[in-house]
């Protein structure tokens, strides 16, 4: 994803120096010392469990993390806990829009 000057690829002492001075910077000091953004990976992990969260296809998020929904789900099922109310929700919804009386043809 990151190359230098020359076009080689970062090693991963690079980018991970300017990942923890630019986290000192971003973030205030009382965060600095939690896990919060602490490695680079944890971008990619926030993201795909937000996606999760948000009702994401499971095999869309998988595709664009580049993973198998198998691997996707074994890693980040966690953000998905208790969400029975909003998938009851959307189940109901669904199961009613099936008994809704069909919309007279306009002429």
């Amino acid at each position: 994803m990151f190359f230098s000057e020359r076009g080689g690829v970062l090693a991963y002492t690079t980018y991970h120096g300017v990942w923890h001075e630019t986290r000192d910077l971003a973030l205030p000091p009382a965060l600095t010392s939690t896990p919060l953004a602490k490695r680079p990976y944890d971008l990619r992990h926030s993201a795909l469990s937000t996606w999760l969260c948000a009702g994401a296809d499971p095999a869309e998020v998988a595709q664009r993390a580049g993973s198998s929904v198998e691997v996707l789900l074994s890693r980040y099922a966690k953000c998905l806990y208790d969400r029975q109310s909003i998938d009851n929700q959307r189940i109901e919804g669904l199961l009613s829009a099936y008994h809704q009386p069909p919309e007279p043809d306009e002429a």
